[in-house]
């Protein structure tokens, strides 16, 4: 089966009522994780970017304290995780100064995590990619927040 447009289902979607609109959106909930916390965050937490921030970096701590600091292996593999939750949250935001706090809060807790990341080159370069990544992100931002996390960037630099 291949799939329709989106505007194709914009279209259909118009011709259908308000309860059939809402069946659909149950049923392609119940069907992935990723719809149901996209869904979730579109009704409930889209009213307030700062406290969805600060949901997600209370999630972010609790993975950073999981972490097994035994191996440098299973570091690598908790940071990816963990990254890979972020860029699923930046994606269901789609807003680029939730992005970027996001990103700097992870490299963060990235940078103070003992053993040092600097020890390995994986971990390091991941490290750094992620700031590169901030910096191309910031002239998105308004020139109060450039300037904000312009020094927060230049901190994680040092």
């Amino acid at each position: 089966m291949k799939a329709s447009t989106i505007a194709q289902i914009k279209k259909e979607l118009q011709h259908r009522s308000s309860d059939e609109v809402v069946q659909l959106c149950l049923r392609l909930a119940r069907f992935k994780k990723e719809n149901k916390e996209l869904l979730t965050y579109l009704l409930f937490e889209a009213d307030s970017e700062s406290g969805y921030i600060e949901s997600v970096k209370q999630e972010v701590d609790e993975l950073f304290s999981e972490i097994n600091v035994n191996s440098y292996f299973y570091i690598k593999k908790s940071v990816r995780k963990i990254l890979r939750t972020i860029k699923k949250y930046i994606r269901y935001s789609g807003n680029n100064e939730t992005e970027v706090e996001l990103l700097l809060y992870f490299c963060e807790k990235l940078k103070a995590l003992r053993p040092s990341i600097h020890r390995n080159t994986t971990l390091k370069n991941l490290y750094d990619r992620q700031l590169i990544y901030i910096e191309k992100k910031l002239p998105l931002l308004h020139e109060d927040l450039q300037y904000d996390f312009g020094e927060q960037l230049t901190h994680l630099k040092s």
